[in-house]
């Protein structure tokens, strides 16, 4: 998955999250969801990450800050603890379907295209009108085909047509800003 593509899926993925996964909880109408949420979009991955951690460490129950605590992480660079932040989420709260999508996320950053098939299935399972899910699903497949493509293209070269699907299949993957 292109870098750019995958901010912007987490991006897409974390709105969604802040629409729908909300908090019954007593005290979610004073958590910090906001203002992590705007250090987050801000850049401020540090204060955001900082900020979650203090809220969490007075409510470690908190699903949705420890998300929001996983996208601060993953935007620091962070993978791995984000990967293991989205991972104990879906096993604790399996229910909850976008832990799953931005584990697809990171599944897909690092090439792992199969397991971010599964994460997003599962996702798509739980939430079946699941907009962004079905859009990464689509975009990890197409990856899964340009791989494919270019394996078919190693043992027939010159195969009649193809280059030209790899090509378009290419095209479709390419960040926004390059097309």
């Amino acid at each position: 998955m292109h870098p750019p593509h995958a901010w912007r899926l987490l991006a897409a993925a974390l709105l969604a999250l802040l629409l729908g996964l909300g908090s019954a909880s007593a005290w979610a109408q004073d958590a910090p969801y906001d203002a992590v949420q705007r250090q987050t979009q801000a850049g401020d991955w540090a204060a955001a990450l900082a900020q979650a951690e203090a809220w969490l460490a007075q409510h470690p129950a908190d699903a949705q800050m420890r998300f929001l605590r996983a996208v601060a992480l993953q935007r620091q660079g962070q993978t791995e603890a984000a990967q293991a932040a989205f991972t104990a989420l879906t096993q604790e709260h399996p229910e909850l379907p976008e832990p799953h999508n931005n584990l697809a996320v990171l599944h897909a950053a690092a090439g792992r295209l199969a397991e971010a098939q599964q994460a997003l299935e599962q996702a798509l399972r739980l939430h079946p009108h699941y907009a962004i899910a079905w859009r990464n699903l689509g975009d990890v497949q197409l990856q899964r085909a340009a791989e494919s493509y270019r394996r078919a293209l190693q043992h027939a070269p010159h195969a009649a047509g193809l280059a030209q699907r790899l090509q378009t299949v290419e095209a479709l993957l390419a960040p926004a800003a390059a097309r």
